[in-house]
């Protein structure tokens, strides 16, 4: 076990703060190599490119994978172990491999891709991390079963917990070794502690509970849980597991491509995505990139719900076409000429 090289899954659901959460890791290495596969759902590759110009020492385009063709648990043979190959050939290996998962990820079924022969000899599954938005679960969008659900003070009477988005996120919290309650800084002592009951009835019982705020967690936090994962795969169940399929079925979700229009400073982008996000609640997230008229650096954008962030992250590259792209991702049936229209600009 000493000689495998140890990797840390990442998953979690949209906008709960994986990226930064990374990001930080990257920043106290404590001299370790990292390698990071990062599966973005989406036409454009926000988060490994972001994380690729994080401009910290060590943080190399050359240290980052990005797998851009869906979601990773149901392109397991074609993407991962082709990028686990990648990484495993390299000199000098890498000392520790991070994934983060798309947010529409199921982990199980990646899980078990460290069993397959072209891994299991050389890397072993140190933890999976699950990121859960507390914000979000203390507003009552998602809740694990029927006793969360009567723990939760102020739950939302419409929630469906048998949706997709639900089972979903009971699936990525029984897998984890380790949870973290990220956006603790958003919600108050007598919510957080009620988003811990919820997350504590529905996670493994040797699984430990963590908060973070603003992403900020000691890599010892992170890296050196020793789970060795893969070993019990089999004891960490999924609501796809008695399926007749293999595979994940992301039919109920979509993404599309918009192309901004004249976006003037921060202020209009976060203005439009939130106008978009009141007008249809299929969408899950918006989040890209765009140019501000007058300003060197390319503007980072977030958004989850009518909650938006934004930053500038480096300057524009001198070949680099200086435009403003945001991927919206939602349920099925976005209507994505309303929302292009919403946002300014128009649907690619």
């Amino acid at each position: 076990m000493a000689e495998k090289i140890p990797a840390t899954v990442i998953t979690g659901f949209l906008g709960a703060g994986k990226t930064t959460l990374i990001r930080n890791l990257i920043a106290e290495p404590h001299g370790r190599r990292l390698a990071l596969i990062i599966n973005e759902f989406g036409d454009v590759g926000v988060d490994g490119d972001l994380l690729a110009a994080c401009g910290i020492e060590g943080c190399g385009e050359d240290d980052i994978i990005e797998l851009a063709n869906g979601c990773i648990c149901c392109t397991v043979a074609d993407d991962f172990l082709p990028a686990m190959e990648k990484l495993l050939a390299r000199s000098p290996r890498p000392d520790h491999i991070v994934i983060e998962t798309s947010g529409l990820a199921l982990p199980q079924p990646l899980l078990r891709a460290f069993a397959w022969p072209e891994v299991a000899t050389r890397v072993t599954v140190d933890g999976i991390v699950t990121v859960i938005d507390a914000r979000a679960v203390a507003d009552g969008r998602f809740a694990e079963d029927e006793a969360a659900l009567e723990a939760q003070r102020a739950a939302d009477d419409s929630l469906d917990h048998e949706t997709p988005l639900a089972e979903l996120f009971e699936d990525q919290l029984a897998c984890a070794d380790l949870v973290v309650l990220s956006k603790t800084d958003l919600v108050d002592t007598t919510a957080l502690a009620q988003v811990e009951r919820i997350v504590g009835a529905g996670k493994r019982h040797t699984a430990r509970l963590v908060r973070a705020a603003e992403g900020m967690l000691p890599a010892a936090v992170l890296i050196g849980v020793g789970a060795a994962a893969e070993r019990d795969a089999a004891n960490r169940r999924s609501h796809h597991d008695d399926e007749d399929h293999g595979e994940e079925d992301h039919d109920e979700f979509e993404s599309f491509t918009v192309m901004l229009e004249g976006p003037s400073s921060p202020e209009d982008i976060a203005r439009r995505i939130s106008t978009a996000a009141a007008a249809d609640d299929h969408i899950l997230r918006i989040k890209g990139f765009a140019a501000v008229p007058g300003k060197p650096m390319r503007l980072v954008v977030q958004g989850v719900g009518p909650r938006v962030a934004t930053h500038y992250d480096r300057p524009w590259r001198e070949h680099e076409p200086r435009d403003s792209r945001l991927v919206v991702i939602g349920l099925a049936g976005l209507d994505r000429a309303g929302i292009a229209a919403a946002l300014g600009g128009r649907a690619t």
